[in-house]
C-alpha cells in the first residue's frame, strides 16, 4: 500500500493555494498591507546585518548570532511572502508539486534552525554573565560556528524527515490547499491515506525541536537569574537583565506561538493561517525593532552610520 502511494502521489501535478479571501477588494488591501510589512522586514533585518558587518565593535558572538537570526527571519519571510503577494492579485493561484515540496522543506528548515538559534543565543548570554572573565575563551569563533552549523544541520535533517513522511503519501483527490503557502498540515489534509503516523512524527519532532530548546532556554535563564542574585548592587542587577531584555521579549513571543501549536489533523485552518503568518512574517518584522530599540550598541552604530552618510554628502 505504501509503495502504491509512492507511485500515485504524482497524479496531482500542481496545487491551488486558496489564500485568505476570494474578495478582490480585500485582497488588494491585504496586498498593500503585507507589501509594506515585507519591505520594512527586508530593510530592518538587512540594516541589522549591515550594521553588525560594518561596525567592528559589534563583531562579538552575541551579534554574530543576531546576524544569523536576522538572515533566518529574512529568508523565512522571503520563502512565503512574495508568492503570497503575487497570488493576492493574480487569478492563477497554482503552485507546482515540486515547487510545493521545495517551499515546505525550506520553510521547515529555516523554522527549525531558528528554534535552536534562540537556545544558542540565550546560552551565549549565560556565558557572558556567568563567566564574564572567560567569555572570550569559552565562546570562541570556532564554537560559535559549530553551534550555528549544528542548528542548521538539525533543521536540514529533521525537515527532510518530515517532508518525506508527508510527500510519500498518495495525493490523487482535491488539490486546493486552504492556506497561503505550502504548509505541511494543510497539505496533509489532501492526502488520500491515513495520516495518523504523520501526526505521531509531528509529535515526536515537536518534542525534540520545541521542548528541548525551550528547556535549554529556561534552564539558562534560571542560571542567569541565580547569578544576578549574587550581584550586590542594584545597578549591576539591572545591567544583567538589560543584556537579556531583547532576547527575553523575542523568546516570550516564541513561547506564545508554541502554546497554540497542534498536530496537523487537529489544526484549525483559520488559526493555523494566523499562527504561521505570525511565525513566518510578523515575528520577522518585529525582531529587528525589538533588538534595535533595546540595544544601545545597535542604536549607536546606526547613528554612526547616519553621520558617516551625512559626511559623505
Amino acid at each position: 500500500m505504501h509503495s502504491r502511494g509512492w507511485r500515485n502521489h504524482r497524479s496531482i501535478t500542481e496545487f491551488i493555494l486558496l489564500g485568505f479571501s476570494r474578495n478582490s477588494r480585500i485582497n488588494w488591501i491585504l496586498f498593500f498591507f503585507f507589501l509594506i510589512l515585507y519591505l520594512l522586514t527586508v530593510v530592518g533585518n538587512g540594516l541589522i546585518v549591515a550594521l553588525i558587518r560594518v561596525d567592528a565593535r559589534l563583531h562579538t558572538p552575541m551579534y554574530f548570532f543576531l546576524t544569523i537570526l536576522s538572515l533566518l527571519d529574512l529568508s523565512c519571510a522571503t520563502t512565503t511572502v512574495p508568492q503570497m503577494l503575487a497570488h493576492l492579485l493574480s487569478k492563477n493561484k497554482t503552485i507546482s508539486y515540486v515547487g510545493c515540496v521545495v517551499q515546505m522543506y525550506i520553510f521547515l528548515t529555516l523554522g527549525i534552525t531558528e528554534t535552536w538559534i534562540f537556545a544558542v543565543m540565550v546560552y551565549d548570554r549565560y556565558v557572558a554573565i556567568g563567566y564574564l572573565l572567560h567569555y572570550g575563551v569559552q565562546m570562541s569563533q570556532a564554537l560559535c560556528i559549530i553551534l550555528v552549523v549544528s542548528s542548521a544541520l538539525c533543521g536540514l535533517i529533521c525537515a527532510l524527515v518530515y517532508s518525506l513522511c508527508s510527500m510519500t503519501l498518495p495525493y490523487s483527490g482535491p488539490n486546493e490547499i486552504n492556506y497561503f503557502f505550502c504548509e505541511i498540515p494543510a497539505v496533509l489534509k489532501l492526502a488520500c491515506a491515513d495520516i495518523s503516523l504523520n501526526d505521531q512524527v509531528d509529535f515526536i519532532l515537536g518534542f525534540i525541536l520545541l521542548l528541548i530548546p525551550l528547556s535549554l532556554i529556561l534552564t539558562s535563564y534560571v542560571h542567569i537569574f541565580m547569578v544576578s542574585l549574587r550581584i550586590r548592587s542594584t545597578q549591576g542587577q539591572m545591567k544583567t537583565f538589560s543584556t537579556c531584555a531583547s532576547h527575553i521579549t523575542v523568546v516570550t513571543m516564541f513561547c506564545i506561538l508554541v502554546m497554540y501549536m497542534r498536530p496537523g489533523s487537529d489544526a484549525s485552518p483559520v488559526d493555523d493561517k494566523n499562527l504561521t503568518l505570525f511565525f513566518s512574517f510578523i515575528s520577522a518584522f518585529f525582531n529587528p525593532i525589538i533588538y534595535s530599540l533595546q540595544n544601545k550598541d545597535m542604536t549607536r552604530a546606526f547613528r554612526k552610520l547616519i553621520v558617516m552618510g551625512e559626511d559623505t554628502q
